[in-house]
């Protein structure tokens, strides 16, 4: 080697060295993050899917074929709006028989009131009077008889004249009550006119069951049913979503059980559109746990849901826990054993790192609360710096 090469090496090597030493003697190059007051809000992330208090199954009371179907599946509907209508010529026609039996008793009523009653208490006075001859020709002819001026004979047939009369009095009597409001023939004819009613008025039930409308007013969210079918009970045609209260249920994982509590506010959004945000507030936790899932069904209601919300729709919730004005905040990866039993950082003091241990509440969004053990402005290293307790750190400029 040449004296010239020599040199060269030489102070290559002492250049090296002088770089080790400004190193070590400045530390290792990092960045720091910084402790500092805000406003902190721990939100508990959670999905699900929309849903209305209650589904109505929507189907056909009668046998029969169907006419129309005026609506369609994702319709609003009004109550009370016709969804199907079946053929009701049958339950026309017994209608129109009910409507004649109906006529038949008014008129066997109006009859008795009308004709048969007073013709009844005109008999029963007619065998009163008949009667009373009856009567008065027997004393007559009994005075005879005890007179001697006539015998036997003619003293019984003035008897059997008089037994007569009395029984067709009798009869003509309980005829005349009978047919009075309080008789018997009065409360059969009666019974028939209430009788026919009720067959009119169900055959009018039955007639109805030919439209099956809207029971409330909301969204047909299923329709299988179609003109020409025949339906028969029992089979669901249509599902109906009726307007209310909107909800939304949600799986929370069990550990932020602990964090819920009813009335907290929300932020939700569907996800065919996550840029439209709404808001909803927590009105039920299941008080179990699914053992499959280690989650527990939570409910949020909607109090103005947005138009474009539908059943069934999946969305996301952001469940606010937590909100503190000035909470001591800092990065979450800056936090060492954040979930064990002594979580801590590294802090910068002049120049050097010093492990230190600290307290932690909540966390959200990538940053965790501070109890205690750090101060507004502290220095700290993200925990994928690996350094010792004391060694010396040159910082590169702050992240956050």
């Amino acid at each position: 080697m040449s004296s010239k090469q020599w040199m060269v090496a030489a102070g290559a090597g002492f250049s090296l060295a002088a770089a080790a030493l400004w190193g070590w003697w400045h530390g290792t190059a990092a960045t720091a993050y910084t402790a500092t007051r805000t406003e902190f809000v721990q939100t508990i992330v959670a999905s699900g899917h929309v849903e209305t208090p209650h589904r109505i199954d929507i189907g056909a009371q009668i046998t029969a074929n169907v006419n129309a179907v005026p609506v369609a599946e994702g319709q609003r509907v009004a109550q009370g709006q016709l969804l199907i209508e079946l053929d009701d010529r049958e339950l026309r026609a017994a209608v129109g028989a009910a409507e004649a039996q109906l006529a038949q008793a008014e008129a066997r009523l109006r009859q008795l009131v009308e004709v048969q009653g007073p013709v009844a208490a005109l008999a029963a006075r007619q065998a009163q009077v008949s009667l009373d001859n009856a009567r008065t020709q027997h004393q007559r002819q009994s005075d005879l008889f005890h007179q001697g001026f006539i015998g036997q004979a003619a003293l019984d047939d003035a008897v059997k004249v008089r037994d007569l009369a009395e029984a067709q009095w009798r009869a003509a009597v309980k005829q005349a009550v009978s047919q009075q409001p309080s008789g018997s023939d009065f409360a059969l004819a009666q019974a028939s006119l209430d009788a026919a009613r009720t067959t009119l008025q169900a055959a009018h039930v039955r007639e109805s069951y030919a439209r099956i409308v809207a029971p409330a007013a909301g969204v047909l969210i299923a329709r299988a049913v179609e003109p020409g079918e025949q339906v028969v009970p029992g089979r669901t045609l249509m599902t109906l979503s009726p307007e209310g209260l909107t909800q939304l249920v949600v799986q929370v994982d069990e550990k932020n059980l602990r964090h819920l509590a009813l009335g907290q506010p929300a932020q939700a959004s569907a996800e065919a559109y996550p840029e439209r945000r709404f808001t909803a507030r927590l009105a039920y936790v299941n008080p179990g746990i699914n053992a499959q899932t280690g989650a527990v069904t939570a409910k949020l209601d909607v109090p103005q849901a947005p138009p474009e919300l539908r059943q069934d729709m999946t969305v996301s919730v952001n469940i606010e826990v937590a909100r503190r004005a000035q909470a001591l905040v800092v990065p979450s990866d800056a936090v060492h054993e954040p979930h064990g039993a002594g979580p801590w950082v590294l802090r910068v003091e002049a120049g050097r790192v010093r492990r230190v241990a600290i307290q932690v509440g909540a966390s959200a969004g990538g940053w965790t609360e501070v109890l205690a053990g750090l101060q507004p402005g502290d220095r700290l290293l993200s925990a994928s710096v690996v350094l010792r307790d004391g060694e010396r750190v040159r910082l590169r400029g702050a992240a956050s």
